[in-house]
């Protein structure tokens, strides 16, 4: 198992970490459990923001008494010093902790800077002066953001959306992050889903030696795949590569990441599953796209009245409502029995 320093953080942790969003959905005996295992099994680092609901408070419960054992990243939404002030106050007591590891400001439409007139970047440089963050980072899903972030020097840590379907802009964003020494978190490895293999997902990121990967997992089978990786990690082999270059073949382009921004729609339409429920389809047992209660979601299409917010708010620039018709068009083809899936 390969192990990395965080940049200029100097943090030393496996390249193999924990994404805690995915926690928010499952019970707080099951997500103990599940942070747990992971630690007992070889993780340290654990990433979780104040807006995946009680994510925190289950870290929180889950490492009581073993603060130094792990390192612990959260995320503040706010955008003004009072709400980050509270945020980080929050964050402190569900986590049941004095201080966070890395302190980032979650998904900013700007990259905040001292003496821009907004007090959010003054904000990290008190709470790390109290001792209550000891690094400063940032998450993004606009580029060109991520770009002005890493050319400020302003940050010791960027997260960003970072799979083997990423584009040549991208790769140089985290090349860029090298040569800063800036530490890149990988969110979204698997492609929010639509990567299905671990080993392909696990070999192609440990190529960047600056790249933490932030699995998302919700389910102990899944994060065994990755525990396992500590022991027999996976080798960029010439199956692997082929599994890479199909992937690759089929998904790069115009795609719905799910990561949800889009959301909520006026409307009801469940906007980040529906948008991709073509790719679902094909990546993973259709039967349980196919249920009555996803028959209904997918007919609530019909009811997009072209406000454009979804379009408005895409990280990804996507002609969202388009994206969603399309996704319905085969949705029915393959009820029909027209087009045949797994």
């Amino acid at each position: 198992m390969a192990r990395i320093t965080l940049g200029s953080t100097g943090i030393f942790t496996e390249q193999n970490a924990f994404g805690a969003l995915p926690i928010q959905r499952i019970s707080t005996d099951d997500a103990v459990k599940l942070l747990r295992r992971a630690y007992d099994g070889g993780m340290t680092f654990f990433d979780t923001a104040r807006a995946y609901s009680d994510s925190e408070e289950k870290l929180g419960i889950a490492f009581e008494g073993m603060r130094e054992k792990v390192i612990i990243a959260t995320k503040t939404g706010a955008s003004t010093p009072e709400a980050f002030r509270r945020d980080l106050e929050q964050s402190l007591r569900l986590l049941k902790t004095d201080y966070i590891d890395i302190y980032q400001f979650h998904f900013p439409k700007q990259c905040y800077r001292p003496g821009d007139g907004t007090g959010m970047y003054e904000c990290m440089l008190e709470a790390k002066a109290q001792g209550k963050i000891r690094h400063i980072g940032i998450t993004n899903h606009l580029i060109g953001i991520a770009e002005e972030i890493v050319e400020s020097g302003l940050y010791e840590t960027l997260q960003f959306p970072f799979s083997y379907l990423s584009d040549e802009r991208e790769i140089r964003l985290v090349e860029g992050c090298a040569k800063a020494n800036m530490g890149f978190i990988a969110m979204k490895a698997l492609a929010g889903g639509l990567i299905t293999n671990s080993a392909a997902a696990y070999a192609a990121i440990a190529q960047y030696p600056n790249v933490l990967p932030i699995w998302g997992v919700q389910r102990e089978h899944e994060l065994e795949e990755f525990l396992g990786y500590f022991e027999h990690p996976p080798v960029l082999d010439d199956e692997l590569k082929a599994v890479i270059e199909n992937d690759r073949r089929e998904l790069v382009g115009d795609f719905c990441r799910g990561c949800g921004y889009c959301m909520p729609c006026p409307q009801g339409i469940v906007i980040n599953q529906c948008a991709r429920i073509s790719l679902m389809l094909r990546r993973a047992p259709s039967q349980g796209w196919l249920t009555e209660e996803w028959q209904r979601n997918m007919e609530q299409i019909e009811n997009c009245i072209n406000c454009g917010q979804c379009s408005a708010k895409c990280p990804y620039s996507l002609d969202t409502p388009s994206l969603l018709r399309k996704n319905l068009d085969d949705y029915r083809r393959v009820l029909s029995g027209e087009v045949s899936v797994k």
